[in-house]
């Protein structure tokens, strides 16, 4: 497969899954209103929910990611080959300079965030700046730069929200319930009680569906990032390299968290010893396995 059909491949795979994934908080947020009897008033709060999130995560999520991360400043100076490898990259590309920031940790890591180009941030861990040469580097780079003209972190930032959204609609349904509408809803029979249980069973399953749902797309956008990188590139070998370096190295990052893993090129929780990943983090896994990705990368032709 070349790199040009796998990128369309992939950008078709996700926007599928998107569709599938409002149309799922749409359903869901209507079921549970008709489960507490109040209708399309429940639609209309995700909705609002929805929308308020999105704003604040459109205007601010980048500096959140940032200072959860303990992300400061690069130093063009101190990181020289990162600002000049982002700065021709950017420009082959066609990309505005990304601001740089960089993460003091052992681990190896980088991420792209901010809601366009023009907003865009990329961050790299002191970790990964030592431990790469050059044309290594510029695989990470071009992969996160990737995300940013491929919208990945604006994408996935509405997808954070809608994960959200289905968390927050179901944790109110059964807070409702328990201590409100199920005391109505004793004496009902037929179908009213039919429709309670299935709100219950879907305010205890959307959640976990929502999420798997956001790693697919999470896992598709990183495809679709390494294709584009090597297109960017014109050396596949370059990211290959650097993806087993960095799958190598078995430490987690020290400011690891669930909320901003998705993001990083590898995940920030490490790996053991022995080269594997723990049971629960590879079953909800942001990212493909080093083995599948360097196969696709090493496996296309232009």
């Amino acid at each position: 497969m070349s790199i040009h059909s796998q990128i369309q491949g992939n950008v078709t795979k996700t926007y599928v899954i998107m569709s599938v994934f409002v149309a799922f908080v749409v359903v869901a947020a209507y079921v549970l209103g008709v489960s507490l009897g109040v209708g399309m008033r429940f639609m209309w709060i995700a909705v609002l929910f929805s929308v308020i999130s999105s704003f604040v995560s459109y205007y601010w999520g980048d500096k959140l990611v940032l200072a959860m991360s303990g992300a400061k400043p690069a130093n063009r100076k101190q990181h020289f080959d990162f600002y000049t490898v982002a700065e021709n990259l950017a420009i082959a590309a066609g990309l505005p300079k990304p601001k740089l920031y960089v993460i003091d940790d052992t681990a190896m890591n980088a991420f792209a965030t901010g809601r366009d180009p023009q907003h865009a941030v990329v961050c790299a861990t002191t970790g990964i700046l030592t431990r790469l040469e050059r044309r290594e580097l510029e695989g990470v780079i071009a992969h996160e730069l990737s995300h940013i003209k491929n919208f990945d972190t604006r994408l996935m930032a509405v997808v954070a929200v809608l994960v959200g959204t289905i968390a927050f609609l179901a944790d109110m349904f059964l807070r409702n319930l328990w201590w409100g509408r199920g005391r109505d809803r004793e004496n009902d029979r037929g179908a009213g009680q039919i429709m309670l249980v299935v709100g219950i069973v879907l305010a205890i399953i959307t959640p976990i569906i929502a999420t798997l749902i956001q790693l697919a797309i999470s896992r598709k956008r990183e495809f679709l990032a390494d294709a584009s990188g090597a297109l960017l590139t014109r050396y596949p070998s370059g990211l290959a390299s650097a993806l087993r370096k960095i799958s190598q190295y078995s430490h987690p990052m020290a400011r690891a968290n669930h909320a901003t893993a998705h993001l990083f090129i590898s995940n920030p929780f490490g790996r053991r010893e022995d080269g594997s990943v723990g049971f629960f983090t590879k079953i909800f896994s942001t990212h493909p396995s080093v083995e599948e990705r360097v196969k696709a990368l090493l496996g296309t032709h232009q």
